[in-house]
Formats: C-alpha cells, structure tokens, sequence
C-alpha cells in the first residue's frame, strides 16, 4: 500500500468499540413516538431523531428483529449517547437496557400517562446534558484493526463490475490481513453466482450456512407463486447501465469481495459478529437503506458503496461513501460521488492505485471529514420487516 499509516482517530466507547462519529441519537421505539422524537431533536441542537414507521402489532422473528436493530443502532460506536421515546414504558425499557449493555449514557421515556409536551419536556432536558457531555469527548489514534467497515453496491452497472466492486475487493484483500473487520450482503444479488460464493466460505460449516441463507430466500420468492423479477432483480437502472440479468449483476457485485478473501461466517440480519476480525457476510435486502440500517445496527462505523448509475444514498449514524466508475455519474452526478474510480477504465490508474485510494478516502472520513451524504443531508434509516403487523 502506497500510504502505511492506516491508523485514524476514533471515539472509543466505554465497551472499547472504537466509532468514527459523535452522535446523540433520539430513537423512538414506534411510528407513534416519531413526532416527540422530532421535537426533542428540533429542541437540543446536536442531537439526531431517527422517525421510522413501525413497532407496533409486531411479533415473532419479525419483532425481535425490531428490537435487534433498534438496540443495535443505539449501540453502534458512532452514537455517544441515546434517549429513546415510547408510547409505552415496557417495551421502551427493554431497548434501553439493550443499549445500556454497552456503557454509553441512555434514558427512556413513556408517553403515556405523560402526554406529548410533558415528555417532550422531560426529554430535552436529558438530552441537552448528554450534548454537553458528548461534546467533551476526545478522538484518539486506533489501528485498522479496530475499524468495522461495510459494504454495498447500488444502481449497478458494467462498470460497477468492471471498475468499482474490483476496486472494493482490492480494499478487502488488503485490510482483512491487517485485522479489520469487513461486511457484504445483499442475499437476492447473489443469485446466480450463489455457489461461486458458497466457495468462498472459510470452512464447511459457513458453506452450508450460506446456502441455507440463500436458499430460505429462494424459497420465500417461490412461495409467493413469482419467478419474474422483472425491474426489481436486475432494476431498470441496472439494465439501462447494459447488465441483462440477474446473474450478470450477481457476478460484478461478488467482485466486491476480493480475490482471496474467505469470508468466516454468515450473520443474521443486525446481528453482530462473534469471531473476531474477518469478512462477514449477512443476509439482508438489497434495497440500500434496508441493507445499511442493517449493516449499522450490527456495529459497523463506515460504510463503502459502490454506484454505477447513481444512488443518493446516506445513513444517519454511519457514514456513506460513495465511488463510481462510470465517466458520466461522475460528471452529471458529481455532489453525490466521494472517490472517482473512472480512471482504470481510462487504464490511469490500476486496481491496486484505485484500492489504496478508496482506503485513503476512507481514513480521511474516519478522522471527520464529511461524506457527501452526509454535507447533502441523506439520512435513510430504514427497518427490515419480516411479516405484516398482527
């Protein structure tokens, strides 16, 4: 690598996870806390609300995942501080003792038998003081191998295979040696090349949990009687930048993983690893916004998203950065693109240039510079849900 100092300065957590942010962090528990939330955060600058549309009526697998990313991006290292808001006390409680797990300051509060402006009230006084509290915390110089990174491509096209996703496989193959610990997804963009990644999994075991993953998914489009995707797998976008399938996309997103890296287990989705340092994968949505709530909620601080023909998007709690080897995203797009990787298809610049300069990038945004998601305001969060409310 053409730069050896891979170290940045990161916020470490009373846990010692180490984050890239500072982020106090309203978090309602369901759609109907969404509108205290927004107060508390319009109230106390340098807090965050993070509105969402469920929460309510859920059950089974689909409310534990709920509550697996809503604790989960409480938790994430990039977040000092949390107040979260319900409309009743039990299940408020049960995120915040979730999130109190990991040392960091965080309160609940309950709507009921307290109304709106009571509880409006009560919380930005709380949150006001973990501003203040947050905004005394120090950066300090942490190695690669205490930095959680994910990735994901969106609006694909031949140049994200070509170009981009080779350039995020570049970056794996180099920093997954040093310790760090990397994540990709997208479970229905590996069809077609399910088994050329099924290959690449460290052992047996994580083989056949992959196959599982992707098969479960199969089954669930087979159940709902359709075998034509059609403008979903591959979009229209994806089609407009010349990919005709599903498993041509499937082939160039695979590309992100590098050459030599095996990845060492297959994650639930907001599930947080357990073995150590490694690549991950995780069974998630392809939709962006799903894929990286996800990916954020499992405690991943810096997100690295390949577009070809341009995707806007953002995460309020992990930053996005975006790179794009397709010349015209580039030009006509270029307030959304952080990294310009345009230049291999120029033969400019070679892989290995292009990798060392997305981990530039990358350090660079972990030591505070913006993205341009986030100088532009995109905060997505979006939750995965299983089932329909009962």
């Amino acid at each position: 690598m053409a730069n050896s100092d891979l170290s940045f300065m990161g916020y470490r957590r009373e846990n010692g996870r180490v984050g890239v942010r500072n982020h106090v962090v309203i978090l309602p528990l369901d759609d109907l806390s969404n509108a205290a939330c927004e107060a508390v955060a319009n109230n106390i600058k340098g807090t965050m609300a993070l509105p969402h549309p469920y929460g309510r009526l859920q059950f089974g697998a689909d409310l534990e995942l709920h509550f697996r990313t809503l604790i989960g991006t409480g938790s994430n290292p990039n977040v000092a501080a949390v107040v979260v808001i319900g409309i009743e006390p039990g299940w408020t409680q049960r995120v915040v003792e979730g999130i109190r797990l990991t040392g960091k300051p965080v309160e609940g509060f309950a709507i009921e038998e307290h109304g709106d402006i009571n509880t409006i009230a009560r919380a930005s006084r709380t949150a006001k003081e973990m501003v203040q509290w947050a905004t005394e915390k120090q950066r300090e110089r942490c190695g690669i191998d205490e930095l959680w990174i994910s990735m994901k491509c969106g609006e694909s096209d031949t140049t994200s295979g070509l170009a981009s996703n080779p350039t995020m496989g570049n970056l794996v193959d180099k920093l997954v040696p040093l310790g760090a610990n990397i994540c990709f997804g997208e479970t229905s963009e590996l069809t077609g090349a399910e088994e050329v990644c099924a290959a690449r999994a460290v052992d047996d075991e994580v083989r056949r949990k992959f196959l599982k993953t992707w098969n479960d998914y199969n089954d669930f489009i087979n159940r709902h009687k359709t075998d034509d995707l059609s403008e979903s797998q591959p979009t229209k976008g994806n089609i407009a930048g010349g990919l005709s399938t599903i498993e041509e996309k499937a082939f160039g997103n695979l590309a992100k993983i590098g050459k030599n890296t095996p990845f060492i287990d297959v994650l639930e989705p907001a599930e947080t690893p357990a073995k150590g340092p490694g690549l991950y994968f995780m069974d998630t949505s392809s939709a962006a916004a799903e894929c990286i709530t996800l990916q954020c909620a499992a405690g991943y601080v810096v997100h690295l998203f390949t577009t070809g023909q341009g995707n806007i998007i953002g995460n309020p709690v992990e930053p996005v950065i975006k790179l794009s080897a397709n010349p015209r995203t580039v030009r006509t797009m270029s307030e959304h693109i952080d990294l310009d990787v345009s230049g291999i298809l120029r033969r400019e610049m070679n892989l290995d240039q292009a990798g060392d300069a997305l981990i530039e990038t990358m350090l660079r945004t972990c030591n505070g510079r913006s993205t341009s998601a986030e100088a532009l305001g995109h905060r997505e969060f979006v939750l995965t849900k299983l089932y329909r409310s009962a």
